[in-house]
């Protein structure tokens, strides 16, 4: 009589991954927009996520903008062709970028030579490191430069040269650098999937 196996856990799917990495972008750039002042407290709500509470825009014309950009990034996570993510700062009337927040965006290489594939990572420990990068952009503002003017805010997307760009949505666009000379950088915790893995870091403008 045949035995039965035991089930095994499925590797995360490269849709499962996609859809981790765009939700964990979701609430990196709600936490970003609250902590740096960018829109109002009032304008945000708290939701339980990864096991904390997160904070989510209620402003509906922001949601829907998000949303717009996030759906774009998520096709182009399934086709590999999105290599870099940016949410830069802007002061509202000089235009200067103040901050770059950067998210590399890297393909995991299985590892060569092995007959067997490498285990799944558990998605209780994905989730606790986007948990950590969750709170330490939190903890940035015991570091970052205070920003004691209007601000906005714009999202950049490193693509390959084979993405297919929607014309009427996204434009091609200096890459808000910050002066040389002014920047300073800190790198950020970072996460895996058994797909992506997501490099972390903040560069914000320094005049001292």
């Amino acid at each position: 009589m045949p035995t039965k196996q035991a089930p095994t856990r499925q590797a995360i799917t490269l849709k499962g991954s996609t859809n981790l990495v765009t939700e964990f972008f979701k609430y990196a750039a709600n936490t970003i927009l609250f902590q740096r002042g960018v829109y109002p407290a009032d304008d945000f709500h708290m939701v339980k996520k990864y096991g904390q509470t997160v904070l989510v825009t209620q402003d509906l014309a922001l949601e829907n903008y998000l949303d717009k950009i996030l759906k774009q990034v998520n096709k182009w996570l399934l086709t590999g062709s999105v290599t870099q993510l940016v949410l830069a700062i802007i002061s509202k009337d000089s235009r200067t970028s103040l901050e770059r927040w950067v998210f590399d965006v890297n393909l995991v290489e299985q590892p060569s030579g092995q007959s067997e594939p490498a285990p799944a990572k558990p998605e209780a420990e994905i989730q606790a490191e986007i948990r950590n990068i969750l709170k330490q952009i939190v903890s940035t503002v015991t570091f970052l430069p205070v920003i004691d003017e209007p601000t906005v805010f714009n999202i950049l997307a490193y693509t390959s040269e084979s993405a297919d760009v929607p014309a009427d949505e996204w434009v091609d666009t200096d890459p808000l650098a910050i002066e040389a000379g002014k920047s300073q950088q800190v790198k950020l915790r970072s996460f895996s999937t058994d797909v992506h893995r997501i490099e972390a870091m903040v560069a914000y403008r320094y005049d001292g």
